[in-house]
Protein backbone atom coordinates (compact mmCIF):
# COMPACT_ATOMS: atom_id res chain seq x y z
CA UNK A 1 0.00 0.00 0.00
CA UNK A 2 1.90 3.41 -0.89
CA UNK A 3 1.64 6.77 1.95
CA UNK A 4 -1.20 7.94 -0.40
CA UNK A 5 -3.52 4.78 -0.40
CA UNK A 6 -3.17 4.69 3.20
CA UNK A 7 -3.58 8.24 3.85
CA UNK A 8 -6.85 7.85 1.90
CA UNK A 9 -7.67 4.44 4.14
CA UNK A 10 -6.99 6.45 7.57
CA UNK A 11 -9.30 8.89 6.14
CA UNK A 12 -12.15 6.50 5.45
CA UNK A 13 -12.05 5.51 8.65
CA UNK A 14 -12.04 8.73 10.33
CA UNK A 15 -15.22 9.34 8.02
CA UNK A 16 -16.65 5.84 9.25
CA UNK A 17 -16.23 7.58 12.91
CA UNK A 18 -18.57 10.36 12.19
CA UNK A 19 -20.94 8.77 9.90
CA UNK A 20 -21.29 5.20 10.40
CA UNK A 21 -23.24 5.33 13.77
CA UNK A 22 -26.32 6.28 11.20
CA UNK A 23 -26.15 3.05 9.11
CA UNK A 24 -28.50 0.90 11.32
CA UNK A 25 -30.96 3.28 10.38
CA UNK A 26 -30.18 4.02 7.13
CA UNK A 27 -30.28 -0.01 6.00
CA UNK A 28 -32.86 -0.77 7.96
CA UNK A 29 -35.31 2.22 6.15
CA UNK A 30 -33.75 1.11 2.62
CA UNK A 31 -34.45 -2.64 3.12
CA UNK A 32 -32.45 -4.05 0.34
CA UNK A 33 -33.46 -7.03 -1.49
CA UNK A 34 -30.66 -9.70 -2.24
CA UNK A 35 -31.03 -9.10 -6.24
CA UNK A 36 -32.12 -5.04 -5.89
CA UNK A 37 -30.20 -2.67 -8.17
CA UNK A 38 -29.07 0.08 -5.68
CA UNK A 39 -27.94 3.53 -6.53
CA UNK A 40 -25.60 4.92 -3.73
CA UNK A 41 -25.18 9.10 -4.32
CA UNK A 42 -22.42 10.81 -2.86
CA UNK A 43 -20.95 7.04 -2.00
CA UNK A 44 -17.47 9.04 -0.64
CA UNK A 45 -15.04 6.04 -0.03
CA UNK A 46 -18.06 3.70 -0.60
CA UNK A 47 -18.29 2.37 2.61
CA UNK A 48 -22.74 2.33 1.86
CA UNK A 49 -21.92 0.99 -1.47
CA UNK A 50 -19.60 -2.09 -0.40
CA UNK A 51 -22.52 -2.82 2.55
CA UNK A 52 -25.12 -2.53 -0.29
CA UNK A 53 -23.75 -4.75 -2.26
CA UNK A 54 -23.41 -7.50 0.62
CA UNK A 55 -27.11 -6.85 0.81
CA UNK A 56 -27.79 -7.35 -2.71
CA UNK A 57 -25.89 -10.43 -3.16
CA UNK A 58 -27.33 -11.33 -6.26
CA UNK A 59 -28.03 -7.59 -7.98
CA UNK A 60 -25.77 -4.62 -7.99
CA UNK A 61 -24.63 -0.84 -6.88
CA UNK A 62 -23.48 1.94 -8.53
CA UNK A 63 -21.37 4.25 -6.31
CA UNK A 64 -21.25 7.71 -7.24
CA UNK A 65 -19.27 10.56 -6.21
CA UNK A 66 -17.82 14.19 -7.80
CA UNK A 67 -14.11 13.36 -6.44
CA UNK A 68 -12.25 10.71 -8.31
CA UNK A 69 -9.71 9.80 -5.39
CA UNK A 70 -12.48 8.75 -3.19
CA UNK A 71 -13.63 6.60 -5.68
CA UNK A 72 -10.47 5.57 -6.29
CA UNK A 73 -9.76 4.07 -2.66
CA UNK A 74 -13.20 2.89 -2.62
CA UNK A 75 -12.23 0.69 -5.57
CA UNK A 76 -9.31 -0.80 -3.25
CA UNK A 77 -11.52 -1.24 -0.77
CA UNK A 78 -14.34 -3.13 -2.78
CA UNK A 79 -11.36 -5.06 -4.82
CA UNK A 80 -9.68 -6.03 -1.30
CA UNK A 81 -12.98 -7.16 -0.03
CA UNK A 82 -13.65 -9.26 -3.36
CA UNK A 83 -17.00 -7.60 -4.32
CA UNK A 84 -17.70 -8.44 -8.15
CA UNK A 85 -21.12 -6.61 -7.54
CA UNK A 86 -20.41 -2.70 -7.35
CA UNK A 87 -19.00 -0.50 -9.53
CA UNK A 88 -18.06 3.44 -8.97
CA UNK A 89 -18.74 6.31 -11.44
CA UNK A 90 -17.13 9.90 -10.61
CA UNK A 91 -20.07 13.01 -11.59
CA UNK A 92 -22.51 15.22 -9.99
CA UNK A 93 -25.47 13.64 -9.67
CA UNK A 94 -27.33 16.74 -10.23
CA UNK A 95 -26.32 16.24 -14.17
CA UNK A 96 -24.65 12.60 -14.62
CA UNK A 97 -26.05 10.40 -17.35
CA UNK A 98 -27.30 7.62 -15.20
CA UNK A 99 -29.22 5.11 -17.02
CA UNK A 100 -33.00 5.42 -16.91
CA UNK A 101 -35.38 3.74 -14.91
CA UNK A 102 -32.72 1.23 -13.86
CA UNK A 103 -32.72 1.38 -9.86
CA UNK A 104 -34.99 -0.33 -7.22
CA UNK A 105 -33.72 2.05 -4.97
CA UNK A 106 -30.99 4.93 -4.30
CA UNK A 107 -29.30 5.92 -1.35
CA UNK A 108 -26.96 8.17 0.54
CA UNK A 109 -25.42 8.75 3.46
CA UNK A 110 -24.58 12.73 3.97
CA UNK A 111 -24.65 12.70 -0.13
CA UNK A 112 -27.13 15.15 -1.00
CA UNK A 113 -26.44 18.18 0.73
CA UNK A 114 -24.62 20.39 -1.58
CA UNK A 115 -26.58 20.56 -4.87
CA UNK A 116 -26.17 23.51 -6.58
CA UNK A 117 -30.27 23.01 -7.72
CA UNK A 118 -32.11 20.49 -5.47
CA UNK A 119 -34.61 19.82 -7.31
CA UNK A 120 -33.05 19.28 -10.68
CA UNK A 121 -30.52 17.00 -8.78
CA UNK A 122 -33.25 15.11 -7.00
CA UNK A 123 -35.23 14.74 -10.23
CA UNK A 124 -32.73 13.05 -12.08
CA UNK A 125 -31.99 10.69 -9.31
CA UNK A 126 -35.75 10.49 -10.25
CA UNK A 127 -35.51 9.48 -13.61
CA UNK A 128 -32.79 6.83 -12.05
CA UNK A 129 -35.29 5.01 -10.33
CA UNK A 130 -37.58 2.57 -11.63
CA UNK A 131 -41.46 3.22 -11.33
CA UNK A 132 -41.92 2.63 -7.23
CA UNK A 133 -38.15 2.87 -6.86
CA UNK A 134 -37.83 4.05 -3.61
CA UNK A 135 -35.41 6.82 -1.92
CA UNK A 136 -33.83 6.99 1.69
CA UNK A 137 -30.93 8.85 2.76
CA UNK A 138 -29.45 10.76 5.68
CA UNK A 139 -29.08 14.70 5.97
CA UNK A 140 -27.55 17.00 8.84
CA UNK A 141 -30.39 17.44 11.68
CA UNK A 142 -30.89 20.76 13.24
CA UNK A 143 -27.18 22.69 13.88
CA UNK A 144 -28.40 22.14 17.71
CA UNK A 145 -28.58 18.73 17.77
CA UNK A 146 -25.06 18.04 16.76
CA UNK A 147 -21.82 19.00 18.62
CA UNK A 148 -19.19 18.28 16.38
CA UNK A 149 -19.21 21.92 14.23
CA UNK A 150 -18.62 23.64 17.34
CA UNK A 151 -15.74 21.81 18.51
CA UNK A 152 -14.34 22.07 14.73
CA UNK A 153 -15.77 26.20 14.57
CA UNK A 154 -13.46 26.78 17.26
CA UNK A 155 -10.15 26.07 15.32
CA UNK A 156 -11.01 27.59 12.32
CA UNK A 157 -8.61 29.24 10.28
CA UNK A 158 -10.09 32.94 10.11
CA UNK A 159 -9.82 32.62 6.22
CA UNK A 160 -11.89 29.33 6.69
CA UNK A 161 -14.19 31.47 9.54
CA UNK A 162 -14.99 34.67 7.27
CA UNK A 163 -15.92 32.45 4.00
CA UNK A 164 -19.63 32.24 3.03
CA UNK A 165 -21.88 29.85 5.15
CA UNK A 166 -21.42 25.71 4.89
CA UNK A 167 -24.61 24.20 2.82
CA UNK A 168 -24.84 21.36 5.21
CA UNK A 169 -27.82 22.35 6.35
CA UNK A 170 -29.79 23.10 2.94
CA UNK A 171 -32.00 20.10 4.01
CA UNK A 172 -31.56 20.56 7.49
CA UNK A 173 -35.86 20.84 8.00
CA UNK A 174 -38.64 18.57 6.93
CA UNK A 175 -40.83 21.06 5.42
CA UNK A 176 -38.28 22.46 2.61
CA UNK A 177 -37.07 18.35 2.25
CA UNK A 178 -40.63 17.83 1.25
CA UNK A 179 -40.87 20.88 -1.17
CA UNK A 180 -37.68 19.85 -2.99
CA UNK A 181 -38.49 15.94 -3.26
CA UNK A 182 -41.96 16.88 -4.17
CA UNK A 183 -41.15 19.41 -6.51
CA UNK A 184 -38.46 16.59 -8.16
CA UNK A 185 -41.36 14.04 -8.15
CA UNK A 186 -41.09 12.34 -5.47
CA UNK A 187 -44.23 10.74 -2.92
CA UNK A 188 -44.78 9.75 0.04
CA UNK A 189 -41.85 11.99 1.65
CA UNK A 190 -41.06 11.03 5.32
CA UNK A 191 -38.60 12.78 7.62
CA UNK A 192 -37.69 10.48 10.71
CA UNK A 193 -34.75 12.04 13.14
CA UNK A 194 -31.74 9.83 14.09
CA UNK A 195 -29.35 10.20 16.71
CA UNK A 196 -26.08 8.43 17.19
CA UNK A 197 -23.09 9.02 19.43
CA UNK A 198 -19.88 10.12 17.88
CA UNK A 199 -16.60 9.25 19.89
CA UNK A 200 -13.41 11.20 18.76
CA UNK A 201 -11.29 10.12 21.18
CA UNK A 202 -10.47 8.56 24.75
CA UNK A 203 -9.58 12.09 25.24
CA UNK A 204 -9.56 15.95 24.42
CA UNK A 205 -6.00 15.42 22.94
CA UNK A 206 -7.08 12.66 21.12
CA UNK A 207 -9.99 14.02 19.97
CA UNK A 208 -7.74 16.98 18.66
CA UNK A 209 -5.45 14.93 16.78
CA UNK A 210 -8.86 13.51 14.90
CA UNK A 211 -10.14 16.53 13.89
CA UNK A 212 -6.89 18.03 12.44
CA UNK A 213 -6.18 14.21 10.33
CA UNK A 214 -9.66 14.80 9.00
CA UNK A 215 -9.60 15.71 5.65
CA UNK A 216 -13.13 17.45 6.12
CA UNK A 217 -11.13 20.07 8.94
CA UNK A 218 -9.97 21.96 5.43
CA UNK A 219 -6.45 21.32 4.32
CA UNK A 220 -2.58 21.54 6.06
CA UNK A 221 -1.90 24.29 8.50
CA UNK A 222 1.56 25.44 8.89
CA UNK A 223 3.29 24.48 12.21
CA UNK A 224 2.20 27.25 13.92
CA UNK A 225 -1.10 27.07 13.00
CA UNK A 226 -1.45 23.58 13.82
CA UNK A 227 -0.32 24.15 17.53
CA UNK A 228 -2.98 26.72 17.55
CA UNK A 229 -5.56 24.89 16.50
CA UNK A 230 -4.55 21.76 18.44
CA UNK A 231 -4.86 23.68 21.48
CA UNK A 232 -8.03 25.10 20.26
CA UNK A 233 -9.85 21.71 19.86
CA UNK A 234 -8.22 20.63 22.83
CA UNK A 235 -10.24 23.30 24.89
CA UNK A 236 -13.39 23.01 23.24
CA UNK A 237 -13.67 18.98 23.12
CA UNK A 238 -12.90 18.92 27.21
CA UNK A 239 -16.03 19.49 28.13
CA UNK A 240 -17.46 16.32 26.26
CA UNK A 241 -14.91 13.82 27.90
CA UNK A 242 -16.34 10.90 29.33
CA UNK A 243 -15.35 7.62 30.91
CA UNK A 244 -15.98 6.64 27.92
CA UNK A 245 -13.86 8.76 25.95
CA UNK A 246 -15.09 11.98 24.03
CA UNK A 247 -18.31 11.75 23.26
CA UNK A 248 -20.55 13.87 21.05
CA UNK A 249 -23.99 13.57 20.00
CA UNK A 250 -24.75 13.61 16.33
CA UNK A 251 -28.83 14.02 14.90
CA UNK A 252 -30.14 13.79 11.40
CA UNK A 253 -32.95 13.28 9.76
CA UNK A 254 -34.06 9.84 8.03
CA UNK A 255 -35.43 10.61 4.77
CA UNK A 256 -38.08 8.11 2.43
CA UNK A 257 -39.70 8.69 -0.24
CA UNK A 258 -41.03 7.01 -3.57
Amino acid sequence: MTVESADRAADAARYEVISGGYDAALFAAAAIPPAGRVLDIGCGYGATSRRAARLAARGSVLGNDISEPLLAQARAFADDEGLGNVAFEAGDAQTHPFPGGEFDVAISRFGMMFFRDPVAAFGNVHRALKAGGRLVFTTVGPPGGNDLPGIVAAAMPPAMADAPPSDVHSLSRPDRIATVLGAAGFAGVRSEPVETSIVLGPDAEAAASFVLAWSAFGGALDEAATGRARAALADAARPFETPGGVRLRGTAWLVTAV
